[in-house]
Parts: C-alpha cells; sequence; structure tokens
C-alpha cells in the first residue's frame, strides 16, 4: 500500500471517530437542552411537549424559584457545606497518601487496601447505620456532622489519587530539602504539596461535582433543618405527593447548576491530567 493511500485510509478513519465522538457529545448534552428549554415554559406546555421549542418565553421562572427557595440562602449553604469538605479531603487525603508512600510499613499498607477496600461498599448498605452514629453522636442537624460525613466517604478514593502521584515525585528533592533544614511538615507542604497540583485539581473538581449535586446524605444528615438547606433539597420542594411543577423545578435545576459548570469548564483540562499523571508515574 503506497503512503498516500495509507494516508487517506487513515483521515478517513479518523473523520469516522470524530463523527462517533461528536454523537456521543450530542447525546449526553440532551439533557441539558431539556433543563434549558423546559425551564422558560409553561408547565401545560412542558407536558404537551417537551422536547419542542417554548411558544412564550417564560423567564419569570427563575424570578419565582429565586423567591421561593431563597436561593442566595441556600446558595450559600451549598458554597458552605462544599467548601468545607473539599478543603478537608485536600488536606487530609494529601496528607495520608504521603505518609503511606513514604513510609510503607506493614500497618500503613494495611490501611491503603482498606480505603480501596471501603469504596467498593454500597452507601445504601450503611445508610442506617450512619443515621444511628450521627444521632448518637449528636451530629445531625449540624454543620459539623454533615462535614464530617463527606470527609469520611469521599476519603478513600481521594488518597488513592494522591498516593498514585505522589509515588511520582522524586524523593531526592525532599532529601535536598531535609538537608537544607526544612521540617518534615516543613518538606511536604513548601516542596511536595506544590508540586502536586494536577492532581489537587482533580480532587477538586470530582468532590465538588459530588458534593455540590448530592442529595441522599443531606436529607439524611441535615433533614429538616432550614438553616442548613443545600440547593437538591431546596429545589425537592417542587415535588410534590400529588403535583409536580416541573417549570420551576427545571429553573431551579439550571440555576443550582451554572456556578459547577462554569467551574468545571474552568478546570476541567486538569482531571485528565491528573489522573493520566498519576497512572504513568505510579
Amino acid at each position: 500500500m503506497s503512503k498516500p493511500q495509507a494516508a487517506e485510509r487513515r483521515s478517513k478513519r479518523l473523520i469516522g471517530v470524530e463523527l462517533v465522538a461528536i454523537l456521543l457529545a450530542l447525546l449526553f448534552l440532551s439533557p441539558f437542552y431539556f433543563v434549558l428549554v423546559n425551564s422558560v415554559k409553561a408547565l401545560g406546555e412542558i407536558m404537551v411537549d417537551a422536547a419542542s421549542f417554548p411558544q412564550k418565553y417564560l423567564f419569570s421562572n427563575y424570578s419565582k424559584v429565586w423567591d421561593i427557595i431563597r436561593f442566595p440562602h441556600v446558595l450559600y449553604h451549598s458554597f458552605l457545606i462544599t467548601g468545607l469538605s473539599v478543603i478537608g479531603l485536600i488536606v487530609l487525603s494529601s496528607m495520608t497518601a504521603y505518609r503511606i508512600v513514604r513510609r510503607p510499613t506493614k500497618f500503613n499498607k494495611i490501611l491503603f487496601f482498606c480505603f480501596i477496600a471501603s469504596m467498593t461498599i454500597p452507601f445504601q448498605s450503611v445508610m442506617l447505620q450512619l443515621v444511628r452514629v450521627t444521632s448518637t453522636l449528636e451530629l445531625r442537624g449540624n454543620l459539623i456532622g454533615i462535614v464530617v460525613c463527606y470527609l469520611g466517604f469521599g476519603l478513600a478514593l481521594s488518597v488513592v489519587l494522591f498516593h498514585g502521584f505522589i509515588k511520582g515525585v522524586p524523593l531526592e528533592i525532599e532529601e535536598a530539602a531535609v538537608v537544607d533544614g526544612c521540617s518534615p511538615y516543613g518538606v511536604f507542604w513548601r516542596i511536595v504539596f506544590p508540586l502536586l497540583k494536577p492532581i489537587t485539581v482533580t480532587v477538586l473538581i470530582l468532590n465538588t461535582l459530588w458534593i455540590w449535586n448530592d442529595y441522599l446524605l443531606p436529607v439524611l444528615i441535615i433533614g429538616s433543618n432550614k438553616d442548613l438547606t443545600t440547593i437538591p433539597l431546596a429545589v425537592t420542594r417542587f415535588f410534590g405527593q400529588y403535583t409536580k411543577q416541573w417549570d420551576l423545578a427545571l429553573a431551579g435545576l439550571a440555576m443550582s447548576v451554572t456556578p459547577i459548570v462554569i467551574m468545571f469548564l474552568l478546570l476541567q483540562k486538569h482531571i485528565v491530567e491528573g489522573i493520566t499523571s498519576g497512572s504513568v508515574k505510579g
């Protein structure tokens, strides 16, 4: 086969791959289309045809949702809970992974195995026990309780991600810092942690997406405490036993997803960079 023919075949194959990628992208973006289009429709129009463009754009749906769920109030709670949980996960998981990698004792190896094993346990299997334990420790209905629960459930994956990346950090850099008189904590925070930027951003994005959109854990821990209501809990107000206000609910979903989509678009390149770097170096 001549070189022009081989190049032409590779070009056709590349075009085919690109077409498949475009179709998959459209498939995954279709839910956003339905949310945005139906968020400016009347309820009756949604029931008749949810896929068509609105005959009349009702942007007043957004102002109604803003007032009904007190959007600034619940937005602040979501930011507070997500921010504290993610910062705690980054600090604890990075230090834990660093200790496991640099001190590969038998205990640390068993601990790392326990982190991996815990990722296979379904959340539904520990729901009842979680409610009992948090009630006994008086952690239900307060900020500390929900943050502690997120730290517990999110620590395993974060440790595994940091673990793979830290193994690729040259030990000679740390030894040079020790010779210069740097303390163990100084070595980690001044030398090692800045090198973990790609995986740190990855952990930040993955946990932010999870915590921001989570409904089940807040409904178990926060419950009816209106002082800590998050956006997912507030949006459920539009789904009653006999009626479902899809027009307002979809407007609320569009408002709630906007901050997280903006953050994801700004930082998405670091997800692949962090995961691939950890897998290759480890």
